[in-house]
């Protein structure tokens, strides 16, 4: 599949390790939003202005980097999974892994939050999954066509956030599926829409098109130009309020627009405190900027031996991402009955009072004691003891060789429970994992 930005060069099996590096690295600010939600009784988010203090919405916005990168990430891969094979290959590739997605997030991932049946919601695996098979369609577009698309929903979706579900009638949910966070009725069944697609599939597409500014000999320099141009639109839009980023609205996370605050702590909390749910213009421009700069840092250079650890669990995040989620919930039952608090809470639902009311009553009789300290610290456990399972099992090795051996089968393709994403051309060694730019996130 040929790349049309210009100025390319022939893919040459170049290793990019930083992404790797990268993705492992928002894989660990992951797990402390996630040890946050099971072992802390809060009963208000870490957004919430009048309650907040910088410290808790600190834990909750650095992992606000983790699902723009992987959706972005996910796009490139895909671009590079397409290089050595047929536009029927590509497009076959994400629709099945797509699907898989979906059911995971239905089934496997779903009962990992809430430990309740059924199983599951509209959570960011099925986000992911429902992106990857609308690119499967996308993909048949020119890159240029795409980028320019990808774009342009980027940009505009938020022109759409004061239309409310409700305009719909009996089809509210569809516009809850495609763009707005919150409780839906399906035909009598009750669910919750965490990730709307719009405008997740467009990052992804974005991402996709990015590949392709990835085969020129000058990368660096448009990643970084790429970068601080995303970073500088966000502080001007954010500093102006002249667009990007939707009023308080309800079921959303935001106060809103940006003004001086009493404090310059509460000054600069309100200053990052952008909508996530969906993702406004202002947060993808706040988290990809960044991420685009951290990137190009390490692009190019050999990966030092401190950074490691990070690189093995970038290049196994779905294994890392299904581990977690169990862990971290059955380390918080037992920590609730050592110390004598409830957990019941963590058995009706979990962290989703919005999807399961009980647990938000119960979980509000539980004391806070040392958040912070006992988030970091629960991260820091989950993450070493998935190093020492990956290590034993000798996966990291294994994941490269099985993909090389059966690149045909789809099953193999998805690697249930170990990694999603994909690869591309080029030689691969024990220990590597060569282009596989695979997806998960919070």
């Amino acid at each position: 599949m040929a790349a049309d930005l210009g100025a390319e060069k022939p893919w040459d099996s170049v290793r990019l390790e930083s992404i790797d590096v990268v993705r492992g690295l928002i894989i660990v600010l992951m797990a402390l939003d996630h040890a946050r939600d099971f072992f802390s009784s809060q009963a208000f988010d870490p957004e919430d202005l009048q309650r907040t203090w910088a410290a808790l919405f600190f834990t909750r916005w650095i992992t606000h980097f983790c699902a723009p990168l992987f959706y972005f990430l996910a796009g490139t891969g895909a671009f590079f999974y397409g290089v050595k094979r047929t536009p029927a290959q590509l497009r076959r590739f994400l629709l099945t892994r797509g699907l898989w997605l979906v059911v995971l997030e239905f089934t496997l991932v779903g009962f990992a939050w809430t430990f309740v049946f059924p199983w599951g919601f509209f959570g960011v695996i099925w986000s992911l999954g429902c992106s990857m098979i609308l690119l499967s369609v996308a993909v048949r577009l020119p890159v240029k066509w795409l980028a320019a698309l990808s774009v342009a929903m980027i940009a505009l979706h938020d022109l759409a956030d004061k239309v409310r579900p409700e305009r719909f009638g009996s089809w509210a949910w569809v516009w809850n599926i495609l763009h707005v966070k919150g409780a839906i009725q399906i035909h009598g069944v009750a669910e919750f829409v965490l990730f709307p697609l719009v405008p997740w599939c467009a990052v992804m597409a974005g991402g996709y098109a990015f590949g392709a500014l990835l085969q020129r000999s000058d990368r660096k320099k448009w990643i970084i130009r790429l970068g601080i141009a995303m970073t500088a639109a966000f502080i001007v839009l954010r500093v102006t309020n002249f667009y990007g980023n939707p009023p308080a609205l309800p079921g959303g996370m935001t106060p809103g627009d940006f003004h001086w605050q009493s404090t310059v702590a509460k000054t600069l909390v309100l200053f990052l405190d952008t909508e996530k749910y969906p993702p406004s213009l202002q947060f993808l421009l706040m988290t990809l900027g960044p991420g685009l700069l951290l990137l190009a840092w390490f692009d190019g250079k050999p990966v030092p031996a401190v950074w490691r650890p990070i690189l093995v669990i970038g290049q196994v995040p779905m294994f890392f991402y299904v581990l977690h989620l169990y862990l971290l919930h059955a380390l918080a039952v037992l920590v609730a009955l050592v110390i004598h608090q409830p957990y019941e809470w963590l058995l009706h639902g979990g962290c989703l009072p919005l999807v399961f009311p009980l647990s938000v009553v119960q979980r509000t009789q539980a004391e806070t004691k040392g958040m912070v300290v006992a988030e970091l610290l629960v991260a820091a456990i989950a993450a070493a003891w998935c190093l020492t399972e990956l290590k034993h099992y000798n996966l990291l090795s294994q994941v490269p060789e099985r993909l090389e051996e059966e690149p045909r089968r789809w099953t193999s393709d998805v690697k249930p429970a170990i990694a999603t994403g994909a690869g591309g051309p080029g030689p691969s060694r024990a220990g590597r994992v060569d282009w596989q730019v695979r997806v998960v996130t919070s």
